[in-house]
């Protein structure tokens, strides 16, 4: 496709670049080029620290399978969410952010006007036909200055993009393989969701009918 020849280039044409909010930014086709390695990355992890499906504080079963990788990884039970140095369910650390994983989101990050942007999680999401992620904010981490920058691999999806309160009105965007959202600033504690998957023929390399997501966060003040 005609986005992949923009997909490592840090001087994204504008019509690529797609304004959300103040400080929010679609990259269209930014990670395009580099999925193969992506999901390569990705199965090697799930090896490592499988995908689960977390429980809320109320104890509902998440729809979205998660895994992490970094020196801190998102997780959720009956105490609460938080960010946790090793794998619950391995009881091990959590695989480091692979060099692919890490060059890409901050190279994103600067090209969407956030320079020194420097991950210490990386939250990898798995999406089957009709999974979802409820409206939520990120906002578990200690750093706000940081922005987050958010990977899609797979399947087609609808992002929500709302405001600073729930009841803020939202925005749908479609997101497919090699989109990149990247939003801070004013906009970094905005509320964002996807809408139920859809069932669709995937696109190559991916041979699943699954998304997959990543989303870069500095947890910790550099």
């Amino acid at each position: 496709m005609i986005e992949d020849l923009f997909a490592d280039d840090d001087s994204l044409p504008r019509q690529w670049r797609e304004e959300l909010a103040p400080g929010a930014v679609i990259l269209r086709g930014y990670a395009g080029n580099s999925a193969e390695q992506l999901l390569q990355n990705i199965v090697s992890l799930a090896a490592i620290s499988p995908f689960r499906h977390l429980i809320t504080p109320g104890g509902h079963r998440m729809s979205v399978g998660m895994t992490n990788c970094g020196a801190l990884g998102w997780v959720s039970d009956e105490y609460g969410y938080r960010y946790s140095a090793s794998d619950p369910l391995t009881g091990r650390c959590w695989p480091p952010i692979p060099d692919c994983f890490r060059s890409l989101a901050e190279r994103a990050a600067e090209a969407a006007g956030y320079a020194h942007f420097s991950p210490d999680a990386c939250l990898v999401n798995r999406y089957v036909p009709h999974a979802r992620l409820t409206l939520h904010q990120d906002k578990n981490e200690r750093d706000m200055t940081q922005p987050i920058v958010s990977v899609s691999l797979g399947l087609p999806a609808i992002f929500l993009f709302g405001g600073t309160e729930r009841e803020h009105p939202c925005r749908r965007f479609p997101l497919v393989q090699g989109d990149v959202v990247v939003w801070g600033g004013e906009s970094r504690l905005n509320y964002h969701g996807v809408l139920p998957l859809k069932d669709t023929l995937p696109p190559w390399p991916i041979r699943e009918a699954v998304r997959y997501n990543l989303t870069f966060r500095r947890v910790m003040p550099a």
